[in-house]
């Protein structure tokens, strides 16, 4: 942290000197020391294969995105926006916020809310039409979000999330067994 506050400070003078090194230096030092940000955890692994899926399919996506948003504006249409909220299946803010980040950055979606109690993103979605319906827009955070988890997760991490452990995606673990309706045992 203390290296890339020093790089930040050097980027934003835009002169790269002893001086400005040793002053974002400082100053790095002093920030965190005073404005501690809190920790985050992380204890899982990384999959090549799903991190290159999780990297093409977002640059689709922002492409195919822009591309609609754009002609959308230039038929001047009204779009139909929705907020949706999504459930989302990993334990872990590093993950809800992952989701979160790369949801926002997809144009025509944008994170209204998150709740890391609960794992809930409410997301507010450009045009429902646009995006396949309310179903497909949530599905397709959803999909993010395993993409997300194939990519980074650890086992535990993807069973607990109800995914087969691996980096193929679609994969869920069985419902566990629950007793019929008129089952009272």
């Amino acid at each position: 942290m203390l290296i890339w506050l020093t790089i930040v400070w050097v980027l934003l003078w835009g002169d790269v000197t002893t001086g400005n090194i040793v002053a974002g230096f400082l100053l790095a030092l002093l920030l965190t020391t005073i404005t501690p940000l809190p920790t985050a955890t992380f204890d899982g692994r990384f999959r090549p294969i799903a991190l290159a899926r999780l990297v093409f399919v977002f640059l689709f996506d922002v492409l195919k995105a822009s591309v609609q948003i754009a002609s959308y504006a230039l038929r001047k249409k009204h779009p139909r926006g929705a907020v949706i909220r999504v459930q989302t299946r990993a334990h872990s803010d590093v993950f809800l916020t992952t989701t979160a980040g790369l949801t926002s950055l997809v144009p025509g979606s944008v994170i209204v809310d998150a709740h890391s109690a609960s794992g809930t993103l409410y997301i507010h979605v450009f045009d429902i039409d646009l995006a396949g319906g309310l179903e497909a827009a949530h599905e397709a955070v959803l999909k993010q979000e395993e993409r997300i988890l194939r990519a980074f997760a650890s086992q535990d991490q993807l069973i607990d999330a109800g995914f087969v452990p691996g980096w193929r995606m679609g994969e869920r673990l069985p419902v566990p067994y629950a007793p019929a309706a008129g089952d009272q045992s």
